[in-house]
């Protein structure tokens, strides 16, 4: 039966490297996907990136981006078994309720990878929503600088600076973003430093 799921974690944890694995499953068995990602993250050049360097190519989804719409024209020009969703905390409400209608509708899997909180430890709306639609939760860990569970992460300026406020959404990899255990988090935004 195909199910909504969404794969959560703080940044370096392997989201992107799970979707390719993932799509490299499914095609590997002869199965079609279809894979996303934010058209924000202008770094991708629309592909995913692994920060362990594996990449692939993507669709590059907005605000408007209509999910149900290509899986329809997908459909029938062939086959369609899942649709991978990377850097999915930038999606909209309404987008997650369409991805859930695509999986109950439909019958096609969609899995979607993204960050759960941002630098100020707030849901993102898309991670919100997926929290809450989704059928599936699950979690991919990494770890602290202290080797806990790293369930947080800080923005830093370019001096290594916590950065308490600022836009959500800044697009940035291992310069800017730093995951870290609750407990660091806490005592970062504190000191305003990692």
């Amino acid at each position: 039966m195909p199910r909504l799921c969404f794969h959560y974690s703080t940044m370096n944890a392997g989201k992107s490297t799970a979707l390719l694995q993932a799509a490299h499953n499914y095609r590997e068995r002869g199965h079609a996907v279809l894979v996303y990602t934010a058209a924000v993250d202008i770094r991708g050049g629309g592909r995913v990136h692994s920060r362990i360097g594996i990449d692939a190519p993507a669709r590059a989804y907005t605000a408007v981006t209509d999910f149900a719409a290509d899986a329809r024209a997908t459909l029938a020009t062939g086959g369609l078994s899942c649709i991978l969703v990377d850097e999915a905390q930038f999606l909209s409400e309404s987008q997650v309720r369409g991805l859930g209608h695509i999986v109950d509708d439909l019958g096609i899997a969609v899995l979607c990878y993204g960050l759960r909180t941002d630098f100020r430890g707030r849901l993102f709306p898309g991670s919100a929503a997926l929290l809450a639609w989704a059928d599936d939760l699950v979690e991919l860990r990494t770890i602290c600088h202290c080797g806990a569970h790293a369930t947080m992460v800080v923005r830093v300026d370019a001096s290594g600076a916590v950065e308490r406020e600022g836009a959500q959404v800044e697009i940035g990899g291992n310069e800017r973003y730093v995951p870290l255990c609750r407990r660091h988090f806490v005592e970062a935004h504190a000191s305003g430093h990692v």
